[in-house]
């Protein structure tokens, strides 16, 4: 079983910077590969970006390509999400996730099995 937990959600002005990041429990994190989705009220939950468990692979959605970064620290069991210059249609409840089994299923978040409680990103025009 692993818990996730997000944290550094917030309101910023379009134009502004976050950084999310997103602690696992758990001693074999690097195993996972782990995954932001965000969902924004009355649409569905998206995908946003992934990255391997070693770190070495990060993929994204192509509405936050060049401007979000995943990245991850195995030996502080946290993976982040680096957000620049964010714009009012990024603003959505982040969810950071995993599946038991470390399998990277890209967009489809029906496979993941484990979810944090999400964070609120606001972004202000």
């Amino acid at each position: 079983q692993v818990q996730l937990e997000e944290s550094g959600g917030g309101l910023v002005q379009a134009g502004g910077s976050l950084r999310l990041s997103c602690a696992a429990s758990g001693r074999t994190f690097i195993r996972y590969a782990m995954v932001w989705f965000r969902q924004a009220p009355g649409k569905e939950r998206a995908f946003v970006a992934a990255v391997s468990g070693s770190g070495g692979s990060a993929y994204y959605a192509d509405s936050v390509k060049g401007r979000f970064t995943i990245s991850r620290d195995n030996a502080k069991n946290t993976v982040y999400l680096q957000m620049n210059s964010l714009k009012p249609e990024d603003t959505a409840v982040y969810y950071c996730a995993a599946d038991r089994g470390g399998r990277y299923y890209g967009s489809n978040y029906y496979e993941y099995d484990y979810w944090g409680q999400g964070t609120q990103v606001t972004v202000s025009s």
